[in-house]
């Protein structure tokens, strides 16, 4: 079901790639399809690789593009030098987030109104010129931001608004401007990243006048964004931020929480070619990863697999990262159902189950007679 549902956006993906006339994108992009199906699907990636091999690359196609490009000169912090701005250029072929289905859908619908933005045109409308992204830290949104940038073929430029702030007040103003000067004067894509550290709600009585005019310019900024462009802001405090600034923006995009089918499923694409050494695992991670961020799961899996690289069991990395968690992480309760699912999808003893988890065997036993009579 996993493999119907990625087909859709692999062939749109792989078509634009074609009309656009980026062949050497399109081969990385097969390349990466090759290494994905070559457990699930080996004939149809054993094709693919076979017509990649018929059709050489073209020698430096790719750098011939990149050195054809300058990058621009960024503007700097006047005390420290540092540049304020940091930039990425992510190729059209940088794998999608890990994402809720809502978010998913709403930076698809950008994505869409820039494909078809004639359409828009035609009847009086432009694209949605700007974005504010609301989650957790470790949720997916400069990532997002990145992959946005990428599809419409454009550098994102990260501005960190806890940067901007100088020691001098004044300076502030300037940097701030400055940065987004610079920005609009680009065909680009702008995150303001903590953008609670400058729209904070005006009426605050520990702001100073400079940062109450800080406000002010990021308002008339929100609304005067060109449409050619996309500004895109982030926070973790959304209570701070200016209701103003709120009306200001397009859209607002809420990252939530990784629902348990999204955590499952980012645990099956984050063990990658360990799937099958982890696959009677799946569930159990799910259950003691079920609170946790995309980003934390992608950690805590990669953290499985660089134990198992170098040399232990599977078997073994789970129990030890089962123990860990269950120690750390989880409440009696939740102690007791990690210890009846272990039960119900491993093959380890109840004796083993309770040294993992700290739940005696005769509540385990309690437990699955329990779940049995219920049934």
């Amino acid at each position: 079901m996993g493999e119907l549902e990625t087909l859709p956006d692999e062939l749109v993906q792989l078509a634009r790639l074609a009309l656009t006339d980026q062949p050497e994108d399109a081969r990385l992009y097969l390349a990466r399809l090759v290494r994905r199906y070559r457990t699930k699907r080996p004939e149809l990636a054993r094709e693919i690789e076979g017509l990649l091999r018929a059709q050489p690359t073209r020698a430096g196609g790719a750098l011939r593009r990149a050195s054809a490009v300058e990058s621009p000169v960024l503007p700097v912090d006047g005390e420290s030098r540092m540049p304020l701005l940091k930039v990425y250029q992510d190729a059209p072929t940088l794998e999608a987030p890990m994402l809720a289905d809502n978010v998913q859908a709403s930076l698809r619908q950008l994505i869409d109104e820039r494909i078809h933005v004639q359409r828009l045109t035609k009847v009086g409308l432009t694209p949605t010129r700007s974005a504010i992204f609301v989650g957790s830290p470790g949720i997916g949104k400069t990532l997002s931001a990145r992959w946005l940038a990428a599809q419409m073929r454009q550098p994102l430029y990260v501005l960190d608004l806890t940067t901007v702030m100088s020691s001098l007040l004044g300076k502030s103003g300037s940097n701030l401007r400055a940065a987004l000067d610079f920005a609009k004067a680009q065909r680009a894509v702008l995150l303001l990243d903590e953008i609670d550290a400058i729209a904070k709600r005006r009426g605050d009585d520990s702001d100073v006048g400079e940062l109450k005019r800080l406000v002010t310019v990021m308002l008339q900024e929100v609304e005067s964004w060109p449409a050619d462009g996309l500004l895109l802001a982030a926070t973790n405090h959304p209570e701070l931020i200016d209701p103003a600034m709120w009306r200001r923006f397009d859209l607002v995009v809420n990252f939530g929480m990784p629902s348990p089918s999204a955590v499952e499923a980012a645990i099956e694409r984050f063990l990658e070619q360990d799937r099958l050494a982890f696959s009677k695992w799946v569930e159990v991670l799910s259950f003691v990863l079920r609170n946790d961020s995309f980003s934390d799961i992608e950690r805590s899996i990669q953290a499985l697999r660089r134990r198992k690289a170098l040399g232990a069991s599977a078997e073994l990395v789970m129990e030890e990262f089962v123990s860990a968690r269950a120690t750390d992480h989880l409440d009696h309760e939740e102690r007791k159902e990690l210890a009846v699912l272990l039960s119900n999808e491993t093959r380890l003893s109840q004796h083993t189950i309770a040294q993992l988890t700290g739940v005696s065997r005769d509540t385990i036993r309690k437990r699955i007679r329990a779940q049995t009579s219920e049934r």
